[in-house]
């Protein structure tokens, strides 16, 4: 899939865990690690907002579009 969630490496700079992360923005951990590991087919900009609000960034820092070979 050409966009990667970079998720992991947002949370890894803001000390964060999944968790925590999943508590903040009222999501859980299971659809967050479905996000995690780029095996979502979509996602809401409402929990997009939610997350970049929770790790202050932007969207662009945790999405990623990568050309397929």
């Amino acid at each position: 899939m050409p966009i990667m969630v970079n998720l992991d490496v947002m949370l890894a700079k803001r000390k964060m865990t999944l968790s925590q992360l999943s508590e903040q923005v009222d999501v859980t951990v299971a659809n967050l690690s479905v996000l995690k590991t780029n095996k979502a087919r979509a996602v809401r900009f409402s929990t997009l907002e939610a997350i970049c609000k929770a790790l202050q960034c932007q969207p662009g820092d945790i999405l990623e579009y990568v050309e397929e070979e």
